[in-house]
């Protein structure tokens, strides 16, 4: 009800304004620097009329070091984070975009209301911004609150395009307050992390430490929860995909808010993670941190310690100088491998508590726990499993006693807070609380439920076992109510967010449930949100991990009989544009020059399909050539079922007399073979790749391999046998991202060693 409200109110009030010529046009100039803005004692009351605010936006390539390395990114007017744009409720926003790019790009206005057509999605509200072209956003400001603006074509938030945008009240709280843009860097271009994740390559892990091998499994005492992981066909726990060099507060590592704080000055901290893979947990070396809004919204404050920031969301927290020092305000990724501060006060530092490292074998056997033979999520006896009650990596946390027992604010800890001298609070949704009731208007209610799903073996992200493009959009109605049932059935946690509209997290607060557009939803998790469709055109709904994302872990919800978007000339040539992302291929190859042969492989893939090519070279006539090719489509939705049709070529020329039969008595055509073949490919526990072929003779083989076993932190083992009696062991040191050096037997050509090359 507030939410059409202020619709109605906001409307009206750009709409009279511009009927009555009352409109004032201002061009802002965002500032390069965040600055403290103190909003004077009683409150800033905003008496003039709605007037149109106008940016100049330039985007446009840049270089910066943030990783310790010179290495390309984007910059809009020159800086990182994009500028703050700042308005009032009932201004009329009009954004110039100017792109001085050599590719196009696009601006999304995340979590807020506004005419379809100016939403930012390329091929779903608008067409790209083209090279050497300008684009314009032109809606009315109906809401307030801490938002955040970026790119929605391709990877390009990863390198840049995010930024704060401040929505203010008529009359805001008399309190300082400073814009907070959480990022993470990587000295890897976006597109080359994007095919590595999709080609399972643990160069990641090896950077952050967490392989997970067996020897380290050993060395702990979780062997067995090693042998249980693999047995449930599931790599190494993960916790954050990405190996990132930085991570930045307001475009720095290091962030002093420069203003003259002193002992007991409260300030307004606006913050938005506008990071694309990362989770950050905040907490304060002054104390408490009172939360007071959430995506935007107002809450009722609330008092914590400590609080995780999910991807996209937007958080207002409230924080206390409490002497005339600098205090740190601490942003710690998900993964703890580095941080980042935002220092407050002038004067002696004083650091905030470091969180320590991960448990992660503590956390694979939880995961074990949690799935069963199928890969389906089990639901733990007594545990009621919704809305952030327990933080499923909880038993990772050293700090905490008791893990797996009560709510996640009840937790004690080994080392109390130095200020608060008791228990460790933490923020979960629960506790968030609307100051307004949100019940929905009384109207025709629709339930739909997804289940989230994915593989992170081939990082497919889908829901309902579905890709964006694999699904027609979602209709449905204007003036109905949505109920939304979500279900994490997969290892990783997703942070949902709604294009253009708020919904209600259904948490036990009630007719005060909390307004928010993103949900941060855990694995085996079970959330419902509700919303009422009061818009027109297609809305986006997605996860806002960039790379999920683009894996096509979305729906589309459009509203029948909506009228056609003027910005989309050829709406079905643009869909297809729009399926392209989740649809695209991503290429691997490795070669081994050993001193037996050389062998190698090279693989396209995409969600579903395989396109694969193995190579063996002897050196001599005797040990002759081999190539198999593979063309195959994985049909279940564990994505361990491939069906494949093939292509086996092969020479060699043995000594006379050494004619050969397989297992099951047919003559071999090891020696020269040029046949077609069908062929199933399945993955068993402890991630061993069966494969049945029947080729267009007659013959058939069996074959059992795998690769990549992890033997140590760099130390990989393989191992191959088949109905040909063929068999292959091998050993591989991985000694840089491109590069390891290997040893290996082989049947056929006996013992090799060399350098392996991929890519």
């Amino acid at each position: 009800m507030k939410f059409i409200l202020v619709c109605c109110l906001g409307i009206l009030l750009s709409g009279s304004a511009f009927a009555q010529h009352q409109h004032q046009e201002v061009k802002a100039t965002a500032p390069k620097k965040v600055s403290l803005q103190a909003n004077g004692k009683e409150g800033l009351e905003n008496n003039r009329l709605p007037r149109v605010v106008r940016y100049d936006l330039y985007v446009a390539d840049t270089t910066v070091t943030f990783g310790g390395k010179p290495k390309r990114a984007i910059a809009v007017n020159g800086q990182i984070p994009m500028p703050t744009l700042t308005f009032t409720e009932g201004d009329t926003a009009e954004i110039h975009v100017h792109n001085k790019l050599k590719e196009s790009t696009s601006l999304h206005w995340h979590g807020l209301f506004l005419p379809n057509r100016y939403d930012g999605v390329p091929y779903l509200t608008q067409m790209p911004i083209e090279p050497n072209t300008t684009h314009v956003y032109r809606f009315p400001i109906i809401q307030s609150g801490t938002h955040w603006y970026h790119s929605h074509s391709g990877l390009q938030e990863q390198i840049g395009m995010y930024g704060a945008m401040i929505l203010n009240k008529r009359k805001e709280p008399a309190i300082p307050t400073v814009p907070v843009v959480l990022s993470e860097w990587t000295n890897m271009m976006p597109h080359e992390v994007d095919r590595r994740l999709h080609n399972a390559n643990d160069w990641f892990a090896i950077k952050k430490g967490t392989t997970q091998s067996y020897a380290e499994a050993i060395k702990s005492g979780h062997f067995k929860t090693k042998l249980t992981n693999e047995l449930k066909r599931m790599n190494a726990m993960d916790v954050s995909d990405v190996y990132y060099e930085a991570f930045l507060v307001n475009g720095k590592d290091q962030y002093q808010v420069p203003n003259s704080l002193k002992a007991g000055d409260k300030v307004r901290l606006r913050i938005a993670n506008g990071g694309a893979s990362t989770y950050f947990w905040l907490n304060y070396a002054g104390g408490k941190i009172t939360v007071v809004a959430n995506d935007g919204n107002d809450v009722v404050p609330v008092e914590v310690d400590r609080l995780i920031i999910a991807v996209s969301e937007t958080y207002d927290v409230v924080v206390t100088v409490p002497e005339n020092k600098s205090y740190e305000f601490l942003v710690t990724p998900e993964d703890r491998t580095r941080s980042a501060s935002l220092w407050l006060g002038k004067g002696e530092k004083v650091p905030a508590q470091k969180l320590p490292k991960l448990k992660y074998f503590e956390g694979m056997k939880m995961m074990n726990e949690m799935m069963d033979m199928n890969g389906n999520m089990v639901e733990m006896e007594g545990m009621k499993m919704q809305n952030q009650v327990m933080d499923m990596n909880a038993v990772m946390y050293t700090e905490l006693d008791d893990a797996m027992t009560g709510t996640a604010d009840a937790h004690k800890t080994h080392g109390m807070d130095s200020h608060n001298k008791g228990p460790i609070t933490t923020l979960n949704y629960d506790r968030l609380r609307s100051p307004v009731k949100t019940v929905l208007p009384q109207a025709p209610t629709r339930e739909m439920e997804f289940q989230l799903t994915g593989n992170m073996n081939r990082y497919v992200w889908t829901l309902d076992n579905k890709t964006i493009s694999e699904e027609d959009k979602i209709l449905i109605k204007k003036g109905e109510n949505l109920r939304i049932i979500l279900y994490n059935n997969s290892m990783m946690r997703h942070p949902m967010h709604l294009h253009g509209h708020d919904f209600r997290v259904i948490n036990g607060q009630g007719d005060y449930a909390p307004l928010k557009n993103v949900l941060d939803i855990m694995p085996m998790e079970r959330d419902t949100i509700e919303f009422s469709a009061s818009e027109s055109g297609d809305w986006f709904f997605h996860c806002h991990i960039l790379y999920h994302m683009m894996s096509g872990m979305g729906k589309i919800f459009s509203y029948e009989n909506s009228a056609p978007n003027p910005e989309i000339p050829n709406p079905k040539r643009a869909l297809r544009k729009l399926y392209a992302d989740d649809r695209m291929f991503h290429f691997m190859a490795e070669n081994d020059f050993a001193s037996n042969g050389n062998d190698g492989m090279a693989m396209l893939a995409n969600t579903r399909w395989s396109i694969g090519t193995e190579w063996r070279l002897g050196y001599t006539k005797m040990h002759g050539f081999e190539t198999e090719t593979h063309i195959g489509r994985y049909v279940d939705r564990m994505q361990w079922l491939m069906p494949f049709v093939g292509f086996d070529w092969r020479y060699r020329k043995m000594e006379v007399g050494k004619a050969e039969s397989n297992i099951f008595g047919q003559k071999s055509t090891k020696d020269k073979r040029s046949l077609f073949s069908l062929g199933l490919a399945y993955t068993l526990p402890m991630l061993v790749i069966a494969q049945a072929e029947v080729y267009h003779d007659g013959n058939v083989r069996l074959q059992f391999m795998r690769e990549d076993i992890p033997v140590s932190k760099r130390l990989r083992a393989s191992f191959m046998v088949n109905s040909d009696k063929e068999f292959m062991g091998g050993l591989k040191f991985i000694a840089t991202k491109y590069m390891g050096i290997s040893a290996h037997y082989d049947s056929d050509m006996g013992f090799g060693a060399g350098l392996t090359l991929n890519y």
